[in-house]
């Protein structure tokens, strides 16, 4: 495994400039909001930070007709977590609305959607755009719907984690020390497992 390529590639992905992939909603939402950033004197650690992040999403949805509450069937609702709410698409797709409260900007959440599809691609995100909900921004993304058949085995989950060139950090979170790359909470309800496959559906990355 080439670590220096890998890490190249992850930067161009997270850029919008990979050469390997047409550019993604994700990718275009990301960098308008490091381009805002890049522009503003406001720091990441700032308080108002997110609020101001939130500002640009409204104003690119309001530009670009990203508003898409109307594609949600809200009486398919499956399940809620702290993160996100899920919901039925069809037989081989859910929605997930995302507030992206586990991360301290919008922008480390699209992050976490590119990790994700680089890494586990089958079951890859695609953001659709953007729901206000009492006054909540969520983003609206799709991902294939992935039915378990059968128990997660998490010894399973770490030994495919080391074999990746992850390090079992403490319970169910993970490092690469040479990607710079943190994986949280693959515990057996964001890993399953069909027919003897895992699949990764719930992911919480952090990139150093």
């Amino acid at each position: 495994m080439d670590i220096n390529f890998i890490k190249d590639e992850l930067q161009h992905i997270i850029q919008g400039k990979s050469q390997n992939s047409q550019k993604t909603l994700i990718q275009t939402i990301a960098s308008y909001l490091g381009a805002s950033q890049t522009a503003s004197s406001m720091v990441k650690i700032d308080k108002y930070f997110k609020q101001e992040e939130t500002k640009s999403i409204i104003e690119f949805c309001n530009q670009n007709k990203l508003w898409a509450n109307n594609k949600v069937n809200f009486d398919l609702f499956v399940s809620e977590g702290a993160e996100q709410k899920v919901y039925i698409k069809n037989e081989k797709t859910v929605y997930k609305l995302n507030d992206s409260i586990y991360y301290s900007s919008w922008q480390d959440y699209f992050k976490n959607l590119l990790l994700n599809n680089y890494f586990f691609p089958e079951t890859s995100y695609t953001l659709v755009g953007f729901c206000r909900i009492e006054e909540a921004l969520y983003a609206l993304v799709e991902q294939p719907f992935v039915k378990a058949n059968q128990p997660t085995d998490l010894f399973k989950v770490k030994e495919f984690m080391i074999a990746n060139g992850f390090e079992n950090t403490r319970n169910h979170d993970y490092f690469h020390p040479d990607l710079g790359i943190i994986l949280e909470d693959l515990h057996d309800e964001n890993v399953l497992t069909q027919d003897g496959i895992l699949y990764f559906i719930d992911t919480v990355f952090y990139s150093k």
